[in-house]
């Protein structure tokens, strides 16, 4: 899915390509974002993943954290 204005964010591919690559289900990723602090559901995920969901600047840190890679690595095409 190419990226348009309309979309609520731009990391959402990305995140599930880093979730993906270390193997962790969608429960097992948002466990450990909750594990960083930040409560966020399997459904919200879901949401952020397929971009019908913005994200806040300090869930992008916690999914960073829980993925194990910096901030800027979530940005990469």
């Amino acid at each position: 899915m190419a990226n348009s204005p309309a979309q609520p964010n731009i990391l959402g591919r990305r995140i599930q390509t880093l979730r993906k690559k270390v193997n962790f289900s969608q429960k097992q990723l948002v466990a450990r974002i909750a594990a960083n602090g930040v409560e966020m559901d399997r459904t919200a995920l879901a949401r952020i993943e397929n971009y019908d969901r913005s994200l806040r600047d300090f869930e992008v840190a916690a999914i960073a954290k829980a993925l194990r890679v910096p901030v800027a690595e979530l940005y990469k095409e």
